[in-house]
Parts: structure tokens; sequence; C-alpha cells
């Protein structure tokens, strides 16, 4: 019996058991493993994939991260971590998934992604277009006295009390409903702190959390610039290992900033969207996703 064609194979929904498998798909990339990652984006969000049909794991592999309100369609879809293996490449696999994804899983729902430049064609064909750009930053933070908190800002480590509050900030700044993934943070970040203003009013939040040999910042929400430099510094302060964050290239002032003080420029990805002008929500308090998987 011939064989089916790679593109014939069926797509299957992933699950956390299939982590393993997306970690070796990473490594097999020359991506880190990023186990802790995955871990988090296929219990908060949902995975797809098509099984390698020498049974040695995944073939190719993908997560859609939905926002918006429980039980109702979702208003923004970010689709990432999309992977298929050197042995599977150039044949058709990436093109089949992403295709099934958008026009048929999310048919109708605004998307967004971070493109690298080897597979910004292929999401360009698919309808995406450009609309914003982000700058990945890797290295040790050198603290200095530029670093402390403004005067009339505070930043402490959050409480079971400061989650509501964070919820609200966070999909006022996103733009749609993020419950299900911003409160996996306590478990999933080292640490997660707040800003508040002199009255005690929330303009802020970040979080630090773990990947392989790095730590990462993200996500950061600030009222401004220097509550954003405050939050990383108070972040920075909890880790020995090298920093990473992706800032959005509009807040060339915090890019500076990280810059001055031990972090390098490593990459820059493509923000893409399809069906929607633009991200949602207020980009000029939203500093650093997550994940760029997450949008």
């Amino acid at each position: 019996m011939t064989p089916p064609h790679l593109t014939a194979l069926p797509i299957r929904a992933l699950t956390v058991d299939d982590l393993r498998h997306c970690a070796d798909l990473s490594e097999d990339r020359g991506w880190p493993r990023e186990d802790h990652k995955w871990g988090l984006l296929l219990a908060a969000g949902h995975g797809y994939g098509i099984d390698a049909p020498d049974g040695q794991g995944l073939a190719t592999a993908c997560v859609v991260t939905r926002y918006g309100p429980p039980m109702a369609d979702p208003e923004l879809a970010a689709i990432g971590m999309v992977l298929v293996a050197e042995r599977y490449a150039r044949q058709g696999l990436g093109r089949r998934l992403m295709t099934y994804i958008c026009d048929e899983t999310l048919k109708g729902i605004p998307l967004t992604l971070h493109a690298t430049p080897y597979g910004r064609p292929l999401y360009e064909e698919l309808g995406f277009e450009t609309t914003g750009r982000a700058e990945m930053l890797r290295g040790f933070f050198r603290p200095d006295s530029s670093a402390a908190a403004p005067d009339a800002v505070r930043v402490r480590p959050a409480t079971a009390e400061d989650i509501a509050g964070v919820l609200r900030l966070d999909s006022e700044v996103f733009g749609a409903d993020r419950t299900h993934l911003i409160t996996r943070l306590p478990a999933f970040t080292d640490r997660l702190l707040v800003a508040e203003d002199s009255t005690g009013g929330l303009i802020g939040y970040g979080a630090i959390w773990p990947n392989m040999e790095t730590h990462v910042i993200g996500p950061l929400v600030a009222r401004d610039t220097g509550t954003a430099q405050a939050l990383v510094a108070a972040l920075a302060a909890a880790t020995d290992r090298p920093l990473r964050t992706d800032v959005d290239v509009r807040h060339e002032e915090l890019l500076g900033w990280l810059k001055d003080h031990g972090l390098d420029s490593v990459a820059f990805n493509t923000v893409m969207t399809r069906a929607i002008p633009g991200l949602p929500g207020d980009w000029t308090r939203r500093w650093a996703p997550l994940t760029v998987a997450a949008g």
C-alpha cells in the first residue's frame, strides 16, 4: 500500500501529554527545548500537530491561544511555536498546518502572530499583514541608581488580592480578556510584581519566569517608561541569570535604557495580524508580552 503524502496526514489536537514531543521538535530545529513554556501554552491554549510518519514524535506543531470572554467566540487568537521537523521541512507541512488553523479552525477570527524572517513570506500568502515590530534583547542586567522607582511609584510583590486588579488592567491594556492566562502567572512565574501610584492605584505589573538558562521578563504592563523601568529593575534583582525580553520597537526610551544596562539586541520579529488592522488595546502601556508565542 502506498503511504499517504505528508500533506494528507491527519492533524490532531495536542495535549500536555505531548509536551516532550513538542520540546523535542524545538530542539530538532535548533531552538531551546523550553519545556516550561510549552507546558503553559499547551495548558492555556490549544496545540495542533501532525504525527511523524516514521513514528518519531511530531512532524509539525503549533499552539493557538484564544482571548475573549469565556463561553464565547474568541475576540483574538495568537498563533505561535510553528515548527516543522528538519527531516520533513520544505515539503508543505507548515503550509498545510497553518492553512488548517487559519481557514478552518479559526475562520473569521482576528489573528496575530510574531513572524521570523523565514516564516513571514508564508504568513503573507495566508493574508497576514505587518502591523508592528518587536526587538528581542538578552544579557545580564546591570543595575544602577537610575533604576530606582520614581518617587510616586511603589513596586511590590503581588498578592492574591491583587489578581482582580491585574485582570482589569490587563484587559484594558491588551484589549481582550486573558483571564485563563493571567491567572496562571502566580504558578508559572518566579516573581510577579505590581506597581502602584501614590494613592495605591494599580498602574502596572510585571513577571519574570525561567526559560532554560535565562529568565524572561514578561508580561510587562506599565503606565509610563519610568514605571516600566522600575518593574524591570525589581524583577532583575531577583535573578543572577541573563535576562531576555521582547519589546515593541516604538518604546525607544525603554529599549535604549535596557541596552545601557547590559542587554543586547538579538533579533527582530515582525508583528502580523489578519482580519484586524492592528492589535487591540493600548500599545503605549504594553511593553513586553508574556511570550511572543502567545501574542
